[in-house]
């Protein structure tokens, strides 16, 4: 796919926070820096709040952080300016939030084909399992029943049984004889049996999909060597292999056509019973019909309360979409919301992002409801302005430089709720649509989720910075830019870097060229331009960028993440898979060796601890120029084999000497590597049968929130 949803920066903020790194697809930046600015815009909404209304008792301080478990910490995100709203746009946030929690079943399916069964068992005996964790005198069955909780809070973390982030399964830590115990103390009647199954059948089906590792080891496998859809448990395909998927869609595409559809975005691949391959779409009488049709419920009502008439025209095309599962309706769909500007409030939902896929072309239900910060957004729409000085100015290739880049909006979002693939974890930069010609003909939007990003800052623990850094003086400059460095790094990422470069005609889209190794390549070209541009001047004439210390904040994290610090997110003995990460790490160990002659970026070892310390930040910014260039090159013709022989040679291969030594500093630290959120909770006010107003509250346990969801979300059938 070519944009991307997350942003380098963004895993520097998750992974170097400190307090853990985001979820799914993020990015990093230094863990003090995103707190001192993130923690300060916290603090001046509040004080901004109370003096504004200085006889309303003073509340308590908002709890940010609600409960670390595993390898994961659950926090919570404020939406400053909900209530100034107008009550219209309330009305309308609040359809468009019921839309997208009603396709929360859809992302577990696609997960797994399990997934929806497993969750709904954990929902059944959570009861069971709660009253021996508390009312319990035994202590061995209170530590079943808190491993078992955790595992059940790790499942709706994931949105399924595989990790959200590495997509290896995990198992619980408590036995299959306490499971055993739960099933048989709860209510059959609650448990998601099929008709005429036992319980004592359904126990002997579900415990090896639960408890053992070789069942369904993974969600997406990317490993080169191997049948990608054969070894991965997504339920993208079924009864076919990766020769046979790749086949069908080569007979569909055409390379020439200058407009083509999506192919495959929103079907899952399967085998008739006469043995021939086809789809199953995705829409309100195919495949997740019961689902999509509420939906399509939520976004009709929200038709009539829209802020534009180009946001109306919008989601009757979605709705459109959804209803037929014409893939050309989902390209008049994206054209629309491109074109819609002026609206306060907007929504991303849909089959979105392919990183799901190990081949790229079935994408993921999620959604984003949100409404524009003003204020934050002169920021990064300053950057969007000049969007064509930055693509004639950059240092890819002439011919693969775009004569004019349209319609870029820019702007950073207060989100109002996140769903599906987007939650609990998160992404803190979205840039969309994802088709190629689209963006090139009508534009994209590129957007900061700026309450979240304060959400995280506001979260941080604090001790990587101190611990992974060379020296003070590095750590002085974290403190000081990295939150401006981090919020700049996604804007242009997001903003220049996904909409930067044209691909050669009669080429073909990335995933048909780069294959499996598209989404990590698109998301190094986009961390590369937001890299390359970062100590530019033109950023001080902007008026974005203080001082040359922004810059040098975050390369000196970025190096700092890909090199070293985000290998906390894998295990000892573990290559890296996911695509940011391949990322990150393919862009800093390719400066690094490349750099070697000049010393640009020096290993140094004090104390028996190793750091990665940038003494050239001007050939460091000429490192990453020449990669961009690269890269471009490599997506403009489509050269595969140069694009597998970076990701592999600089990408996937971990030092495993570095990584035991990485994991034993950061375990010391007690700080969760990822983190994700629970969702603010909207209720309308009603009036003679009229929404008067929409009231916005904050859970307060994620167990609750997950069940809640469990019980009025439940609109997929187990199987599907």
């Amino acid at each position: 796919m070519t944009p991307t949803r997350f942003s380098a920066a963004v895993l520097l903020l998750l992974t170097q926070l400190g307090s853990g790194c985001a979820s799914t697809s993020t990015t990093t930046t230094p863990p003090t820096a995103a707190v001192s600015t993130a923690t300060a815009d916290a603090v001046n909404q509040l004080g901004a709040a109370t003096a504004a209304a200085p006889a309303v008792p003073a509340q308590p301080p908002f709890k940010v952080v609600l409960e670390q478990f595993a390898d994961l910490r659950i926090l919570r995100y404020q939406v400053p300016g909900f209530e100034q709203l107008e009550p219209r746009q309330k009305e309308l946030l609040y359809y468009l939030y019921e839309a997208a929690l009603s396709g929360r079943d859809i992302i577990y399916d696609q997960n797994y084909k399990h997934n929806l069964r497993v969750r709904r068992t954990l929902e059944a005996v959570w009861q069971a399992n709660e009253d021996r964790r508390t009312a319990s005198t035994n202590q061995t069955q209170i530590d079943q029943a808190e491993k078992f909780a955790t595992y059940a809070k790790r499942v709706w973390f994931s949105n399924g049984i595989h990790h959200h982030y590495s997509t290896r399964k995990f198992v619980p830590e408590s036995t299959p004889a306490y499971f055993r115990e739960l099933i048989f103390a709860t209510d059959s009647k609650l448990l998601p049996l099929e008709k005429g199954e036992s319980v004592t059948k359904f126990l002997a089906t579900m415990t090896p999909i639960i408890f053992d590792p070789t069942v369904a080891p993974k969600r997406v496998n990317q490993e080169a060597g191997q049948d990608l859809v054969k070894t991965s448990a997504t339920n993208f395909y079924e009864g076919v292999s990766q020769a046979e998927v790749e086949s069908f869609y080569k007979k569909k595409i055409n390379p020439k056509d200058a407009t083509p559809i999506s192919y495959g975005l929103n079907s899952k691949l399967v085998k008739d019973r006469q043995n021939r391959i086809t789809e199953r779409v995705w829409r309100t009488e195919g495949m997740y019909g019961e689902a999509l049709t509420k939906v399509v419920f939520w976004l009709k009502k929200a038709m009539d309360v829209t802020d534009t008439p180009e946001q109306k025209l919008a989601l009757q095309k979605l709705v459109e979409f959804y209803q037929t599962g014409d893939l050309k309706k989902w390209d008049e769909y994206n054209i629309a919301w491109v074109h819609d500007t002026k609206s306060r409030t907007d929504v991303v939902n849909g089959f979105i992002e392919v990183y799901g896929d190990p081949l790229g072309y079935r994408a993921s239900y999620e959604s984003v409801v949100s409404f524009k910060d003003l204020e934050a957004t002169k920021r990064i729409q300053a950057i969007g302005d000049e969007a064509q000085w930055f693509e004639d100015n950059s240092p890819i290739k002439p011919e693969h430089k775009k004569q004019n880049v349209v319609g870029i909006t820019a702007k950073v979002i207060t989100v109002v709720v996140e769903g599906g693939d987007a939650a609990p974890g998160t992404p803190i930069g979205i840039n969309l649509p994802n088709a190629t010609w689209i963006r090139k003909e009508h534009g994209s939007k590129s957007v900061n989720l700026g309450n979240i990003v304060d959400a995280y800052g506001a979260a941080d623990a604090g001790g990587m910075l101190e611990e992974f850094a060379f020296d003070e003086a590095e750590q002085e400059r974290a403190r000081q830019y990295s939150g401006l460095a981090g919020k700049l790094h996604t804007d242009m990422h997001e903003v220049i870097g996904h909409a930067s470069g044209q691909i050669n005609k009669g080429v073909g889209t990335p995933k048909e060229t780069l294959k499996s190794y598209a989404s990590a390549l698109e998301e190094a070209r986009a961390d590369l331009v937001a890299l390359y541009y970062l100590p530019d001047p033109k950023l001080v004439q902007l008026g974005v960028v203080p001082s040359a210390d922004v810059a040098k904040a975050e390369y000196d994290s970025y190096i700092r993440n890909g090199l070293m610090t985000q290998l906390v997110r894998l295990q000892l003995g573990e290559t890296v898979e996911e695509a940011h990460m391949r990322n990150r790490q393919m862009v800093a160990k390719w400066a690094f060796e490349k750099g070697k002659k000049d010393n640009v970026i020096e290993r140094v070892t004090r104390e028996g601890k190793t750091y990665f310390r940038v003494t050239d930040y001007e050939k460091l910014r000429g490192l990453f120029g020449q990669l961009l260039r690269e890269l471009q090159r490599i997506t403009s013709e489509g050269d595969y084999a140069a694009g597998k022989a970076l990701i592999e040679t600089y990408g996937v291969k971990v030092d495993p000497v570095l990584h035991k030594e990485v994991l034993a500093r950061y375990q010391k630290l007690g700080i969760a590597p990822y983190a994700g959120f629970v969702q603010p909770h909207l209720t309308p006010v009603m009036r003679d049968g009229q929404m008067v107003d929409v009231k916005l509250d904050y859970p307060a346990s994620f167990s609750e929130q997950m069940l809640d969801y469990g019980r009025k979300y439940k609109l997929l059938p187990n199987f599907n």
